[in-house]
């Protein structure tokens, strides 16, 4: 079973994605994690962000059992994986990684920008996973209030538009729903009510497979 699921920041896809793959025993992938592993291994490393050849080089040396979540979440690291992911020779060699951790048994849910359209196009299940930018930025602001942090709502909610238009307007696979992704708007949905109805849908693609 592969499961892909796409969507915009804070539209809720990596919870998710982490409870699908818990819930039918699968691997998960944060694929966005992959970016800012590379991006992480250059500043340990003290190497430059901008060298396209090394982030290339340290893309296909990436192991992608060793992403820390809570470390790969900061912000400074987001920053830096905002340089290396532009590069033109990194996205085809995480990706490379990405289809081979797809294709490793039992199965696995992947989230990302561009799973079900680029990285694994014959998934067996593909969510689109969205909800309103106000909404996005309401729980991104609540996430770092919780946390113990301070934040601008306005900010924030500018700050999602412009990721929102620049992957949805970039050239190399640009964020958009996959022809067959079953859309999930989230914005009048807690999680509960999201993951269930995504297990509806796994639940019909697997017994369909079954021939029931």
């Amino acid at each position: 079973m592969l499961i892909a699921i796409d969507g915009p920041a804070a539209s809720g896809k990596g919870t998710l994605a982490r409870r699908l793959a818990a819930q039918y025993g699968l691997r998960h992938l944060d694929t966005g994690l992959t970016y800012r592993g590379v991006a992480k291994a250059l500043v340990d490393t003290g190497q430059p962000l901008d060298d396209e050849v090394i982030a290339e080089r340290a893309a296909r040396a990436l192991d992608l059992g060793a992403l820390d979540r809570t470390v790969l979440s900061e912000h400074g690291v987001g920053e830096a994986a905002s340089k290396v992911a532009v590069m033109p020779a990194v996205r085809p060699a995480l990706v490379d990684k990405q289809r081979a951790f797809a294709a490793t048994p039992p199965g696995a849910v992947l989230d990302g920008r561009d799973i079900g359209t680029v990285v694994c196009p014959h998934a067996d299940v593909k969510l689109y996973v969205i909800a309103s930018p106000e909404v996005r930025a309401t729980r991104r602001w609540r996430e770092i209030e919780a946390g113990g942090g301070s934040a601008d709502y306005a900010e924030i909610l500018a700050d999602i538009e412009r990721r929102d238009a620049r992957d949805m307007g970039r050239a190399d696979s640009p964020l958009r729903p996959a022809d067959d992704a079953h859309l999930l708007d989230t914005s009048e949905m807690d999680i509960e009510t999201a993951f269930q109805a995504a297990c509806k849908l796994v639940d019909a693609r697997m017994a369909a497979g079954n021939g029931d």
